[in-house]
């Protein structure tokens, strides 16, 4: 058994973060990452329109952080929302110095435009490249400070032991087989879990393992229920379209040529809220205003200059997925599951229920993205409580003596794998997945009911059966994606059923979660964060208050 100081899991920006400041404050600390890709094809390289901080003369960390708790509906933690808005600033200032190049205005400074539901211009961008820039830039820190990679490992358990977290066991696709690798602490930075619905911008790999681990292990899931759509995906993709096009200054258009966000947000058209635009565009669809399920995003007043300076990945992916030229023709788009504000509850700094276990980035929730995250904010959460979750993370090892780790868990997660391979079932894992996307996308999407989640609930559930059943084409060891597959399909599973309790339970419409049949937002009753813990009967809801310090709802 191979043993380290600090595992984390997961090689995106927040994973990549943790363990560089963790590394500033122990140079000599041994950490390894975990990755079931190659670092650099992490989903954070995805990220295209921006990264927000209160950098301009006219903007302040506290409007920022003003923002933020009222995109959020207000069910943001405000003490964790004012940490990730002051700490802002200088986290862009490091990205710069650590190489991240970054777009520049006439002045040479760094470039910032606007962005949905921001009271300023502050959304600092490298093209609608950016977190292929940051991530690239982080990657090449790790290789200069040696940092070693399991690269492309699959982890399929934490090892708890005395309730503490001593490690994960990992299957080596390369290879083939099971490895305990102990652990004195562990950070989960495993991203989102989009993939639970069928038409996503999400990557294939974002299938919410992290997230599904901490669930295993006791380790509570908060506000799972809260699943943001972008409004603008490329028509039949789930590509994306970054936000960046509206902050460029790109319209929304009906099939009659209406700027329709006007009779939705006339303030703020096409940069009102995400979940604002995402009913709105809804809505247009429903009522028969849109296009074979689509509407139109128009560039073409832009011009081709400012469209190949600003948006050449948009025009590229819109030319090869579309067989459309923004510089000569609207975009067909529509919304697409996006994000999921839930995760893994942890504190401000990263730490989780569980001893020894820390969590950062899209798969944990510290709260500050409340029912509806702010473009911009995603990229700035894994840098900034990355970074805190390394640092806290190294604290936590001081004087800790390496410690002896029984193979229980590795035996156990052996037998696991082992009933896969044997089972000769009627069903192959790529199956049951179509069908779970289905059933979340009719059932969870932009409109919700109790009708429709509560036939979700059951059929979910079903689902979890036939997800332990699936039958391997593959059997081999070496490079078995069919066998990850299937481990993947467990942890959507799981996934998708607190999604639905929590959607289920809260009666109330509140940013990204609108509900047809209760379409008021509802602080009385409902002003607070859900805590889905794992049972035998499935997730058992409860629920805390939600921090409030100098933003009181309104």
């Amino acid at each position: 058994m191979k043993v380290h100081d600090l595992v984390i899991v997961g090689a995106g920006l927040a994973g990549m973060r943790a363990a560089l400041a963790a590394l500033e404050a122990h140079p000599h600390l041994d950490v390894a990452i975990l990755s079931k890709v190659h670092p650099v094809r992490s989903h954070s390289v995805a990220a295209q329109g921006g990264i927000n901080a209160a950098l301009g003369e006219q903007d302040s960390w506290e409007a920022h952080a003003f923002d933020t708790a009222k995109g959020g509906q207000y069910l943001g933690d405000q003490d964790a929302i004012e940490a990730l808005c002051r700490e802002a600033p200088d986290a862009i200032l490091d990205l710069e110095r650590l190489g991240v190049i970054f777009s520049r205005d006439e002045q040479g400074r760094i470039a910032q435009r606007p962005f949905g539901g921001a009271g300023a211009v502050r959304t600092c961008y490298a093209a609608d490249r950016t977190g292929h820039a940051i991530l690239h830039a982080l990657y090449e820190q790790l290789l200069k400070r040696q940092v070693f990679v399991y690269e492309e490992w699959y982890v399929t358990s934490l090892i708890v032991e005395e309730g503490h977290c001593r490690g994960v066991v990992a299957w080596d696709l390369v290879h083939g087989g099971l490895h305990a690798i102990g652990g004195k602490a562990v950070i989960l930075a495993t991203g989102g879990s989009g993939r639970v619905f069928s038409t996503s911008t999400n990557a294939v790999i974002n299938t919410g393992d992290g997230m599904a681990l901490a669930y295993r292990a006791g380790a509570s899931l908060e506000d799972m229920e809260f699943v943001q759509f972008h409004p603008t995906t490329l028509k039949g993709t789930g590509i994306l379209i970054t936000e960046g096009a509206r902050g460029e200054g790109a319209y929304l258009l009906n099939t009659l040529g209406d700027r329709f966000m006007a009779w939705y947000a006339p303030d703020q058209m096409e940069l009102a809220p995400r979940s604002t635009v995402s009913l709105a565009i809804g809505r247009e669809i429903l009522e028969g205003r849109g296009m074979d399920g689509c509407i139109l995003l128009d560039l073409r007043h832009l011009g081709r200059a400012k469209i190949q300076e600003r948006l050449p990945q948009i025009r590229q992916l819109a030319i090869e997925f579309a067989g459309v030229d923004p510089v000569e023709s609207p975009i067909p788009v529509q919304p697409g599951a996006h994000y999921q504000m839930g995760g893994v509850k942890t504190t401000q700094w990263g730490e989780t229920e569980l001893s020894g276990l820390y969590a950062a980035g899209e798969c944990a929730c510290v709260s500050v993205h409340g029912a509806n995250r702010l473009g911009g904010n995603s990229l700035l959460e894994t840098i900034v409580f990355g970074r805190r979750a390394g640092l806290r993370a190294a604290e936590s090892l001081r004087g800790v003596a390496p410690r002896a780790i029984s193979d229980h868990t590795l035996r156990a997660e052996e037998r696991r794998i082992g009933r896969l391979m044997d089972h000769k079932g009627p069903e192959r894992a790529w199956q049951v997945r179509d069908d779970l996307g289905k059933i979340m996308s009719l059932n969870l999407g932009i409109f919700r009911t109790k009708e429709s989640m509560t036939e979700a609930l059951g059929q979910v559930r079903a689902l979890q059966v036939r997800a332990a059943q699936v039958s391997l084409q593959d059997r081999g060891r070496v490079f078995n994606t069919d066998l990850v597959h299937a481990l993947e399909l467990q942890s959507l599973a799981d996934i998708a059923e607190t999604i639905v309790a929590g959607a289920l339970a809260r009666e109330e419409s509140r940013g990204a979660h609108y509900r047809s049949d209760f379409p008021r937002r509802d602080d009385e009753a409902w002003l607070k964060h859900s805590l889905a813990r794992r049972t035998p009967q499935g997730p058992s809801l409860s629920y805390v208050p939600v921090t409030i310090t100098r933003f009181p709802p309104k």
